[in-house]
């Protein structure tokens, strides 16, 4: 019955964890889930409000336009340039997204033909193979290592298969192992794939999730970065809009024109309301994210110290909402055991990958208390 792109996908990470999680709750279980990055806490209510006074506006009750308004797409272009210093013209290089995962997931469709192959770390997020595997794209890997500080190493590529490669994910600060990458590689980055003709697709939907005043960056900061990339950016993280399915793509106007593309013919665009509220948003005053931040800093610093306190190897993360530890053995097995022993959920790095096996992924996304009880019963755990 079902087609073979169907047939061969592995399960998805995200649902085997809820099918773990509700089998726990189920015998009774106090599960404090540190599985995924979906942020507890609640949309700004000044967000909330924008949303409220914009459903009420009969213009947002049609049909959107696929690429978005352009009040919506200057929004994204003023942030840009107030965040990174970065020039974007609205109206040819940006494009509104019904979340970043959906321009993700669309984008290879518009540059893979089948045999083609796109770069694609490992571990990383699963969008990336598998939206490269909807195009019929052969997903080429780029092993991302804890003695490069989870950085591909650009020179081990094979020169065949970079000459083969149409595109590139990446992602930083990046999900799941919590690394950021600075201005060195994006610079090395950059002339790579000029030198191989590769279309670089850059995630950033943690850029404004960073600690210790150690700003991430966007790679359009960089010079000649226009000519071969596009970054995804979300409101999901920074603003805690996770539900909400609003983002954006910017860059290279070819290359969002060609995602464009894509959009026009599969999706009706982002209901409007949505998209004034994603303007409230972007507009927020600076205290907004950095109230937020400060939550989450906390929260990494009680959890890192736990974690390293059991003899875990893991480092200190400047971005995101993740911890990455080492486990010295089966991911898998390690995650079920830390479920069965203290009701925590955790995410089994095999899942993102190869080269995740031997790690597990502990995300802040709990109220600051039920972190405080993880720690409590990961301390008891190490005891016993």
């Amino acid at each position: 019955m079902y087609a073979d792109r169907i047939k061969h996908l592995p399960p998805y990470l995200f649902a085997a964890i809820d099918k773990a999680k509700q089998e726990a709750r189920a015998k009774g279980v106090d599960v404090i889930d540190l599985s995924v990055g979906d942020p507890d806490l609640p949309t700004p209510s000044h967000i909330v409000e924008a949303l409220n006074l914009a459903a009420k506006d009969p213009s947002n009750h049609q049909y959107p336009s696929y690429e978005g308004k352009l009040a919506f797409r200057k929004a994204v272009a003023d942030w840009y340039s107030r965040t990174f210093n970065v020039t974007l013209d609205p109206q040819k290089e940006v494009l509104t997204l019904i979340g970043s995962k959906e321009g993700i997931a669309h984008a290879p469709l518009a540059f893979i033909n089948p045999g083609d192959a796109a770069l694609i770390p490992d571990p990383a997020y699963p969008v990336y193979r598998t939206a490269t595997a909807f195009a019929g794209g052969e997903p080429v890997i780029m092993p991302l290592l804890r003695e490069n500080g989870f950085l591909p190493d650009l020179d081990a590529i094979d020169p065949v298969s970079a000459r083969k490669a149409k595109m590139m994910f990446l992602n930083y600060p990046n999900n799941p192992v919590g690394a950021s990458a600075d201005r060195a590689f994006f610079k090395k980055l950059i002339d790579f794939a000029k030198d191989y003709s590769i279309i670089v697709m850059h995630d950033n939907p943690y850029s404004e999730i960073y600690y210790d005043g150690q700003r991430s960056i966007s790679l359009l900061e960089l010079e000649g970065a226009k000519d071969v990339a596009v970054e995804f950016h979300s409101l999901s993280k920074t603003y805690n809009m996770t539900g909400w399915r609003i983002g954006s793509v910017v860059g290279n106007a070819e290359i969002v024109a060609g995602i464009g593309k894509i959009k026009s013919n599969i999706d009706s665009g982002t209901f409007g309301a949505v998209q004034d509220a994603g303007i409230a948003a972007l507009q927020s005053p600076k205290s907004v994210v950095d109230d937020i931040r400060k939550i989450y800093q906390h929260r990494i610093e009680i959890l890192y110290k736990a974690l390293k306190d059991m003899g875990l190897e893991l480092d200190k993360p400047r971005a995101t909402l993740y911890l990455w530890a080492s486990v010295g053995g089966s991911s898998i097995e390690y995650a079920s055991r830390l479920l069965d022993r203290t009701g925590i959920v955790a995410t089994p790095g095999v899942g993102f990958g190869k080269y995740g096996e031997g790690y597990v992924r502990f995300s802040i996304t709990q109220p600051t208390h039920r972190i405080e009880e993880a720690v409590v019963r990961l301390e008891k755990m190490s005891r016993s």
